[in-house]
């Protein structure tokens, strides 16, 4: 983990305002690491400037309160929405991605690039680019 925490990937303002603990356990702790070993920090090393994790960890009662889907990958650690500030940069980032075949499960294209979901199985990477 060169570039990202993993306070920053379980930071959540929303937590934070309805009292909700988020702290990982360790199985989504680990998932995390492999996540940022895999894709983030290889993507950040490629893009050569800061990428904000949005959203990280959610425990499931974090996820209901933002309305994440039911079984998200988010709730195991094996995902984050990510920005680069801009929707014309994220689509650049986008295509960073696609080029650099990182060994992602999901890449969504959040809302015309105002985010992008990435997420990372060990050993289960499905390579799905899907657009939201």
């Amino acid at each position: 983990m060169r570039y990202f925490t993993i306070q920053e990937l379980t930071r959540s303002t929303t937590a934070r305002l309805m009292g909700i603990d988020n702290r990982p356990p360790a199985s989504a702790v680990k998932a995390l690491h492999e996540l940022v070993d895999q894709v983030l920090d290889p993507l950040r090393e490629a893009w050569g400037g800061p990428i904000r994790v949005n959203s990280g960890y959610r425990c499931p009662e974090l996820n209901e309160a933002v309305g994440g889907t039911p079984g998200s990958q988010h709730q195991r650690g094996e995902a984050a929405d990510i920005t680069v500030g801009s929707r014309a940069a994220n689509r650049r980032l986008l295509a960073l991605i696609k080029r650099l075949d990182l060994p992602v499960d999901q890449c969504i294209d959040e809302k015309g690039c105002r985010w992008i979901h990435v997420s990372h199985r060990k050993g289960r990477n499905r390579r799905m680019y899907m657009k939201f």
